[in-house]
Order: C-alpha cells, then structure tokens, then sequence
C-alpha cells in the first residue's frame, strides 16, 4: 500500500446570477479568507455590459490581492478588456477551439459539457483547461440529467484533463466524489446561506 495521502479537490468558486455590488465583494472576500479556493468565475445573468464590467472590476480587485484566478462566464470579448484569467464557456466542446486561439495560450479556458462524456473529451483535446460536468445533484433545472459519480469515476482514472464536479452539490455528493475530481465547483449552494463563509468551510471539511 501507499503511504501517500491522496490530494484533495481543490474550490472553484461560482458568482450568484444577481447580486448586490455594494456588498457581495465583502461576502466573497470572507470566503476567500476562511477556505483555500482555486478560482472563481464571474456568472452573471445580465446582459448589461456596464453591470457586468463593474462587478469585474470589484471581483478582480479581491481575487487578484489574494492570487486567486477570475474568469468568466461566456463573455470572450471581456477577458482581455477587464484583465481577467480566462473565460468559461457552457456550449460544451463547440468554441473552445476558436476561444483558445484567440485567448492564447495563457488564458484559462474552461468548458461545461453537462453530462456527456463525448464532449468532455472532445473540449480537452481542443485545448481546454479544465472540463466541468453536472449537475451532479437533483436540480429543477434543465432536462433532469444528472453527471453521475460513475462519469466522474471514469475520468479520473482516464483522462489528464481537470474535471469539475458542480450543480447542486451537498456534503453527501461531496464525499462521494471527493476522490475523482479535480474541482468542486461551489455557487448557490453557498450563497443562500446566511453565513456563505461558513458552509464553504463545512464543504471543505467534507472533502477530507
């Protein structure tokens, strides 16, 4: 047997859709202070391009101040004029090798293939930086597919590609997948608490 610890999954922090910029800063600020996190990205529901360019500008200073990655969510065009790490992209495998020429090869470029397999292997070949599949948990939303822990399992033990586990996540799904990805990617599940630092910390505790 080996003696070596296996390595924990890293935080992969997600934005609220809508939030309020006098004061979500300060929340992701203690968060970032109380647990270790990976990168956070910028997801937002509006289309405003004045919304979203002030709530960059205030996320990139706390992210930035603590070496902490920031990209986000679909808006290619943004990355470079808001000085940004990179973009995530949610049409599966289909722009990244587009996004990846134009970004360049420093740029973080991420994908979300929701639960297919295919597509996750194909967004990797293309130059992607990381693969994030869910929802992993029951979730009102979308078609009511699920990325079961059995994709996460196979991946792990056949792909090099980092692989984010993300929607709808609780600290049993967490335990379950702990072993076989990369990243877990934390939003709403935190967000609607009333203390967000908090119940990131009892996410992290549940990984171990």
């Amino acid at each position: 047997m080996s003696d070596e610890t296996p390595e924990l999954p890293q935080i992969y922090l997600i934005t609220p859709a809508e939030f309020e910029l006098s004061s979500f800063p300060d929340r992701l600020a203690a968060c970032l202070d109380s647990t270790d996190v990976a990168c956070v990205r910028l997801s937002l529901a509006t289309r405003d391009e004045d919304r979203i360019a002030k709530a960059a500008d205030a996320l990139r200073a706390v992210t930035h101040a603590r070496d902490i990655a920031l990209v986000i969510e679909s808006h290619i065009l943004m990355v470079e004029r808001l000085g940004l790490d990179g973009v995530h992209l949610i049409d599966h495998a289909r722009s990244v090798r587009q996004v990846r020429k134009d970004l360049g090869a420093d740029a973080i470029v991420g994908a979300y293939c929701a639960a297919s397999r295919h597509d996750g292997m194909t967004a990797g070949e293309l130059g992607a930086d990381y693969v994030s599949f869910g929802p992993v948990g029951e979730s009102p939303l979308g078609d009511g597919t699920r990325a079961q822990p059995e994709l996460f399992e196979w991946w792990s033990q056949m792909i090099e590609v980092p692989v984010v586990a993300e929607g709808a996540l609780d600290t049993d799904l967490i335990r379950t997948l702990a072993p076989h990805t990369d990243f877990f990617g934390i939003g709403d599940e935190i967000w609607h608490q009333d203390d967000p630092a908090q119940a990131l910390r009892a996410f992290r505790a549940a990984m171990t």
